[in-house]
């Protein structure tokens, strides 16, 4: 109907003999309106309309969120069981609403044709929150909120998507200087001179994945997964995520393809330096599990351990990579769309999903310790680095990256490392002369 249309408009009456190059214009312009045609768009003619009670299920949920008054004015004044409902305490939702309604005009309210109120920006951002920290069914926010479904999925994608936004950069970035030096300091008294972090992967089930594609994101799993490697601190701060990868990987392959080593190989990361054993070193590390290859950067246990220093070794490196593992069950417990399986069918969705969180799990772990937000210089931080997924990097000069991962999987300065840090953890915890040991 389109070509026929277009033909007919652009070429006459004799849209019928055409040649090769003028069927090819009227067909890329065809396709182009396609690719535009939106998915929905408003009312249509002759479709059945739910007639919701908006302005009663804003009402009922302002009752009960408050228990007080029912005015919009006074919507954030709120009892305590708030948090256990938005994750989070009523500033830090409070700034977010505010933030992503400035920044989004779809969380706007504003009035149909008719002269209707639409949602307002409290119950969009509501809607979103209950999928994220519930794992809602649209269905289910709809009976609760009365926001259509298609609402309610447009609600969550354009929240994660401004959360991304508007958030991003500040809350999902690299360590500065200052910061590296706090958590060096902090996992010294632990027992780890050097340490940054810990390092470790998830799977999240994606429930709607195609079946075209069940055998490359089908793994251990025995489902359809997708990988998040995470790089997570004493505090369960999330420093890094990296998301997107099929289940199908294991964690040396997430490793390989990760930007996690990118900052360090490119020479823009804070820099370190610590004394172990009386040797100096010049890269920290992060604790890992027993999958991981031995690099300089990243220390692992020791399989099966036999003697006493071995032991004493294994038990606290354990101890304090429990740090991700821990971090995985705050995130995955804040966040129950992480715990059950997805249902979005994009890929560009459920990473926007996935680094939504992270960014809202630093925040809440920020408000909670009552931190102030470190200010980045632009001269500091070129970019952002530690992207989850599909953003390009610059790189130095290819002799020069090579040198600098060289260094970073020297399995030499990896054997070293590791066995200065087993003589250093056994003089605090199992020498009877160290200072933690019992009297």
């Amino acid at each position: 109907m389109a070509w026929r249309y277009l033909s007919m408009s652009m070429f006459g009456s004799s849209g019928g003999d055409l040649s090769d190059d003028e069927q090819l214009q009227a067909a890329a312009i065809v396709a182009s309106m396609e690719r535009r045609k939106p998915r929905w768009g408003g009312s249509v003619f002759g479709h059945k309309i739910y007639k919701r009670d908006r302005e009663g299920a804003e009402r009922l949920l302002i009752t009960n969120i408050r228990r007080r008054s029912v005015s919009q004015k006074n919507l954030f004044e709120i009892v305590d069981y708030f948090c256990g409902r938005y994750r989070m305490r009523k500033p830090l939702f409070l700034r977010i609403v505010d933030d992503v309604t400035a920044a989004n005009s779809f969380f706007k309210q504003k009035r149909n044709a008719a002269g209707a109120k639409g949602f307002s920006p409290i119950h969009k951002c509501t809607a979103a929150m209950r999928v994220l920290a519930y794992g809602h069914a649209a269905d289910l926010v709809d009976d609760i909120l009365m926001m259509g479904e298609s609402t309610v999925l447009k609600s969550v994608k354009e929240f994660v998507k401004t959360v991304n936004l508007v958030y991003g950069d500040k809350y999902l970035r690299p360590p500065t200087q200052q910061e590296v030096e706090e958590m060096m300091r902090a996992n010294e008294a632990r027992g780890f001179p050097g340490m940054i972090g810990s390092i470790d992967c998830m799977h999240w089930e994606w429930a709607n994945c195609p079946s075209g594609w069940h055998g490359m994101y089908k793994g251990h799993k025995g489902k359809p997964t997708m990988i998040l490697e995470v790089v997570a601190s004493q505090d369960l701060r999330i420093w890094h995520a990296f998301f997107g990868l099929p289940g199908s990987h294991n964690d040396i392959n997430v490793l390989h393809r990760s930007p996690v080593f990118d900052d360090l190989a490119n020479g823009r990361a804070p820099e370190v330096e610590f004394t172990v054993n009386g040797n100096l070193y010049t890269m920290g590390y992060y604790l890992a599990d027993g999958i991981y290859p031995d690099w300089a950067t990243l220390v692992k246990s020791v399989s099966g351990p036999v003697s006493n220093k071995q032991k004493i070794y294994a038990q606290r490196q354990e101890s304090c990579r429990k740090d991700v593992e821990r971090t995985f069950g705050v995130l995955r417990a804040k966040w129950k769309i992480l715990h059950s399986p997805a249902r979005m069918w994009k890929t560009r969705d459920l990473n926007a999903i996935v680094r939504a969180c992270v960014i809202l799990h630093n925040m809440i772990i920020e408000d909670e310790k009552g931190a102030d937000v470190v200010q980045l210089d632009n001269s500091e931080w070129p970019g952002v680095a530690n992207p989850p997924i599909n953003r390009n990097r610059n790189v130095p000069a290819i002799d020069q990256l090579i040198d600098a991962y060289s260094f970073i999987k020297s399995k030499e300065t990896s054997s070293l490392l590791r066995n200065d840090l087993m003589e250093h953890i056994w003089g605090l915890y199992g020498s009877r002369s160290g200072p933690f040991a019992r009297r």
